[in-house]
C-alpha cells in the first residue's frame, strides 16, 4: 500500500511539474499592458542594421529608448541561435534601463527570431510587446527558390521556408496571453511570397494598404516607411494594441 501511494504521489508530482513547465513555455508572467519598456529591434536575415536605423531614429524623437541588436555571425545561421543571441541582448537592455519589461519589434526573418525568443528562450517573461515587421511567420516561396541552387540557402534560409520543420514547430505553439503581439505587413512585400505569410494567430493583423490605400511600400522599405514608423509608434502606446484605420492615414504618414 506504501508503495503505491508513493507511485500515486509521484505520478501527480509529476503532472503538477509538467503543467507548471508547459504553463512556462507559454507565459506564466503577467507583465502589465500599461507600462511600455524600451524598445529592442532585431534585424532581419543577414543581419544588417542600416535600415533599421531610420526606424530607430523615428521612436527615438518620439521619447522612446531604442536599442538595435546584433545578429551572431552574418545572420544567415540558426535562427535558434539568434534567439538565443536575443536573450543576452534583452537581459543587457533591461539591466541598463532598470526596466522591469521591454518592447521588441522584429523586421522581417527578425520576428521569427523574437517569436522563438517568447517561446523557448525566456522571453514570454520579460516582453510586454511584440511587433513583427514583414516577418515570414509561415515561410517565404524565395527560400523554396533559394534552395534549389547548392549552396544559396544557407541555414536561416532553409529554416524559412514553408512548412520547414522549426516554422511548423512554432507555429503549432499557443499563443501566449503575453505579451501582446502584432504583425504589420504590406501586400506589396517582394520578399515575404505570399505577402499573408506574415498572419500570425494571436496578433493584431494589420496591412499597411488596410490604412493606406495607395501605399505601394515593399519589403525593403517597411523600416523607412514614414507611415510604417506611425504605425509601430501607435503600437509600441501604453495600453493594448490598436486598431488601427483609414482613418489614421494622413496622421500615421506625418
Amino acid at each position: 500500500m506504501f508503495s503505491v501511494l508513493i507511485s500515486i504521489a509521484a505520478l501527480v508530482a509529476g503532472g503538477i511539474w509538467t503543467a507548471v513547465a508547459r504553463a512556462g513555455k507559454t507565459n506564466a508572467v503577467t507583465i502589465t499592458q500599461a507600462e511600455p519598456g524600451p524598445v529592442l529591434l532585431v534585424p532581419g536575415y543577414g543581419g544588417s542594421v542600416t535600415g533599421l536605423q531610420a526606424l530607430a531614429a523615428r521612436l527615438r524623437a518620439a521619447g522612446k529608448q531604442v536599442s538595435i541588436m546584433s545578429l551572431p555571425g552574418n545572420g544567415t545561421g540558426d535562427l535558434r541561435e539568434q534567439a538565443k543571441a536575443l536573450r543576452s541582448a534583452a537581459r543587457s537592455v533591461l539591466s541598463t534601463s532598470g526596466a522591469s519589461s521591454l518592447d521588441v519589434v522584429g523586421y522581417s526573418a527578425g520576428g521569427v527570431v523574437a517569436r522563438l525568443w517568447l517561446s523557448d528562450y525566456g522571453g514570454a517573461s520579460v516582453a510586454r510587446r511584440i511587433i513583427t515587421l514583414g516577418t515570414p511567420n509561415h515561410g517565404t516561396q524565395l527560400a523554396d527558390l533559394g534552395g534549389v541552387i547548392a549552396g544559396a540557402c544557407p541555414l536561416a534560409c532553409q529554416q524559412l521556408a514553408p512548412n520547414s520543420s522549426l516554422l511548423l514547430a512554432l507555429n503549432r505553439e499557443r499563443p501566449a496571453a503575453a505579451p501582446s503581439l502584432v504583425s504589420i505587413w504590406t501586400t506589396q512585400d517582394d520578399v515575404v511570397l505570399p505577402p499573408d505569410s506574415a498572419r500570425l494567430d494571436g496578433a493584431l493583423d494589420l496591412t499597411v494598404q488596410g490604412i493606406c490605400a495607395s501605399s505601394q511600400v515593399q519589403h525593403g522599405g517597411l523600416p523607412t516607411e514614414p507611415l510604417v514608423a506611425g504605425m509601430v509608434l501607435a503600437e509600441l502606446a501604453a495600453g493594448a494594441p490598436v486598431a488601427l484605420t483609414p482613418a489614421d492615414c494622413a496622421r500615421l504618414s506625418s
